[in-house]
């Protein structure tokens, strides 16, 4: 049988290790958007040709 406090300490680890990284300042930096003579990436769908 698994013990509980294995299974607690696992989990508790995992959840430090997810939080610390979601806290990263450089998560919401991207580097590609830094430029201002670029543009607006397109959101529209471009037309395929049909077979």
């Amino acid at each position: 049988m698994i013990d509980n406090l294995a299974l607690a300490i696992s989990h508790g680890l995992m959840l430090l290790a997810a939080w610390l990284l979601l806290k990263r300042p450089d998560l919401d930096d991207d580097p590609d958007l830094d430029t201002e003579d670029a543009p607006p990436p397109s959101t529209k769908k471009k037309d395929r040709p049909h077979a």
